[in-house]
């Protein structure tokens, strides 16, 4: 591999990697609250959450730490070992270890918060649609 002043640009791109991470992540946990104003999100949200939950409940490792990594390697800088929770969430909002039980759990508490934003918004949509909040067109011949 060519050293690392032939890539100056990696320490950039893995600090990009590592912001789109972050975001991928609040967008599995959260995603579902942007739905009454962008309802169609929910087609780039569920698989996004299936993905989250499948990542935590199978403990694999998400194919942007490696990237990350290998980025970091690249710039010349310390990769890390684990996964980009472990390294960047773990120390300040989860418990000494993190465990597959722990995992686990992040799934399932990840898959609960998002069905009752789902519930609440299609409850919601059935409401105002029910109302006729939204006038429906005219059929044209």
């Amino acid at each position: 591999m060519p050293a690392a002043a032939s890539f100056p640009w990696s320490a950039w791109a893995a600090d990009a990697v590592l912001l789109l991470h972050f975001a991928f992540i609040a967008f599995v946990v959260a995603g579902a609250l942007l739905l009454p104003r962008l309802p169609r999100l929910a087609w780039l949200h569920l698989p996004a959450l299936a993905w989250g939950v499948l990542v935590e409940w199978n403990g694999w490792i998400c194919p942007l730490t490696p990237l990350e990594n290998a980025l970091r390697h690249a710039a010349g800088q310390a990769g890390y070992a684990g996964g980009f929770i472990a390294r960047y969430l773990l120390p300040w909002i989860y418990p000494a270890g993190l465990t597959p039980a722990i995992q686990w759990w992040l799934g399932v508490l990840a898959l609960a918060l998002n069905l009752a934003w789902y519930g609440l918004w299609w409850r919601q949509w059935r409401r105002r649609r029910a109302h006729g909040a939204r006038p429906v067109r005219p059929v044209r011949h």
